[in-house]
């Protein structure tokens, strides 16, 4: 017969098993909480970058602010940029879907001559509570703005930079 036996005992696997569920259940909340944090600083961010392509739409083309973003994404086929795909955006951002939040575009102040001299964009949370926890709004002004309870307006707080 044989002293020593090999392999682990039924305790010792339950123990690590126990051990590992205690590890994932502190670790997966943290995770959460930070995949949110990063889906939020990300629809700023691209709020800050549609500005900013808005007004190099404006000033390179004379027409005002687009109508659509689809108007600041990329050309389909990789063909020349002109008004209607100026090639400012990504396809992402110019679908309007981006990391967990979707933006909503609508231009205002349309003159008698077609051009737009405002825009509206909001920054929603695709699932709220899991994709993030907070609307954003910005327009024209390029101050953002947030609320975490519904769709954000022109009448929130702004964010801190």
């Amino acid at each position: 017969m044989r002293d020593s036996q090999r392999g682990f005992s039924l305790i010792e696997l339950l123990i690590v098993v126990v051990v590992i569920l205690v590890i994932a259940a502190i670790a997966i909340p943290n995770f959460m909480r930070s995949r949110i944090a990063a889906n939020q600083a990300s629809a700023v961010q691209s709020l800050r970058v549609i500005g900013g392509c808005e007004v190099t739409y404006s000033t390179t083309y004379g027409t005002g602010f687009s109508a659509t973003l689809t108007q600041l994404g990329p050309p389909p086929g990789g063909g020349p940029v002109s008004t209607s795909a100026a090639g400012l955006l990504d396809d992402l951002l110019a679908a309007g879907v981006k990391s967990g939040y979707s933006f909503v575009y609508t231009p205002t102040n349309q003159d008698s001559s077609g051009k737009y001299y405002g825009y509206a964009l909001q920054a929603n949370p695709t699932v709220f509570g899991q994709t993030g926890n907070t609307y954003y709004y910005t327009d024209e002004t390029h101050v953002i703005r947030a609320n975490a309870s519904t769709a954000a307006t022109s009448t929130d707080s702004p964010v801190a930079n």
